[in-house]
């Protein structure tokens, strides 16, 4: 048997009371999605751990089957894994952000969701201006990028942008947990101050000012770690060759680490206009010559951060109609069995527009197997679901047949 899982970055949420309680799950048109989950099985997935905060780089790890709180070493460090940056012993690897402030807020952590091409002008213009032998930044997709400290030390309190939206942005500057680690925050903060200075009349930023869209007027880092250790999927459950498929780097780097191939598509965003029949075509061409392929979709997630209500159901349609519809129809025509997984990592509720920790409703169809209660693919209804509450490597086990 061969394995798909198809990740909607996002995707559960919260009852809404401005849509009569429900989420953008239920309300959503997914009729592909829901007849998986009638002929497969159900239940709900622990993606983050108590101790540690909900981000798409734990909770990703978590789905594929990690101890996380053993191998996670920050989402900079994955970043660089799939810009092909080589970390050595002692870089200290931060995400680092271009956002957008307005009036000393944090507007938003996406500079209006700024392109590569512009984004790339801006990145490249700070490592001329503020980067040397120890401070390097390098451009990675959109928004995010990764800032490189030799010898900086990670014993710091980061906030990511996305969890404070419209919230003074000196309230959330970096803070040093231990004395060794005063100098590199010292730094860091000097370097956000120092951005602002540098990007307030950059000719990027102008011209989108001028244009009415949000500006990319501060760095901001977070999510500091080393080049992390991680046994590959090989070693954890013999899948003796996978594939990962995603627009984002964070993404593609975990691929890196646990030894998958990363496939690009050409027109793959990470918003809601990303190539979803080309993310769908690349997969079922992978599968030819992979054992599982991990199948992201960022879209859904950008737009619980943004509140868009109707983007985010919208996003859930287009992950039907666009991507696991063809999947379906294509896979049921191979020799070989195909199983199918859908899940969220994480929620990201359009009311509150950050991660939460709750458990995330999966679906796992594997041919032949019998189904059982759940008729649609919601937050709820998985709760009746056969695999119950699971967490830890049980849901990686649960799709590829390992008994629990």
């Amino acid at each position: 048997m061969k394995y798909i899982i198809v990740l909607g970055d996002g995707m559960a949420d919260e009852p809404l009371a401005s849509h009569n309680g429900k989420t953008p799950l239920q309300m959503a048109e997914k009729p592909v999605i829901d007849s998986l989950a009638q002929k497969g099985k159900t239940g709900r997935l622990i993606t983050v751990p108590e101790s540690m905060p909900p981000g798409s780089e734990i909770a990703n790890l978590a789905v594929m089957g990690y101890d996380v709180e053993n191998v996670f070493e920050g989402r900079g460090v994955l970043e660089a894994a799939s810009m092909g940056v080589t970390l050595q012993d002692g870089d200290l690897a931060l995400r680092c952000n271009l956002i957008c402030l307005e009036n000393g807020n944090i507007k938003n952590h996406s500079a209006g969701h700024i392109s590569n091409e512009e984004a790339h002008e801006l990145i490249a213009f700070l490592n001329k201006k503020l980067g040397n032998d120890i401070i390097q930044f390098h451009p990675g997709v959109s928004y995010r990028h990764l800032l490189v400290i030799k010898g900086g030390k990670k014993q710091m309190k980061c906030t990511p942008p996305h969890d404070v939206p419209g919230q003074p942005f000196r309230n959330y500057m970096i803070e040093s947990l231990a004395a060794e680690a005063d100098q590199t925050v010292k730094l860091l903060n000097y370097l956000i101050l120092r951005s602002q200075a540098l990007l307030a009349d950059h000719p990027v930023n102008l011209k989108r000012k001028e244009a009415g869209k949000d500006v990319a007027n501060t760095i901001w880092p977070w999510s500091p770690g080393y080049k992390p250790q991680m046994p590959t999927l090989k070693e954890l459950f013999g899948i003796e060759k996978s594939a990962v498929i995603s627009a984002v780097d964070l993404i593609q780097g975990i691929g890196v680490y646990a030894g998958m191939n990363v496939i690009k598509v050409e027109g793959a965003t990470g918003l809601y206009n990303t190539n979803y029949e080309g993310k769908a075509k690349a997969t079922v061409e992978a599968l030819k010559d992979h054992d599982l392929v991990y199948l992201h979709v960022e879209a859904s997630d950008e737009a619980g951060h943004e509140g868009d209500v109707e983007l985010k159901i919208r996003t859930i349609e287009y992950l039907d109609q666009r991507i696991v519809k063809y999947l379906v129809e294509e896979t049921a025509k191979m020799a070989e069995p195909v199983a199918i997984a859908v899940l969220p990592d994480h929620p990201t509720p359009c009311a509150s527009r950050i991660h939460t920790k709750d458990p995330v409703p999966f679906l796992i169809y594997r041919p032949g197997e019998q189904p059982d209660a759940a008729q649609f693919y919601d937050e709820f209804e998985v709760a009746q679901g056969s695999y119950g509450l699971l967490k830890g490597d049980e849901f990686m086990k649960a799709l590829l047949g390992i008994p629990l």
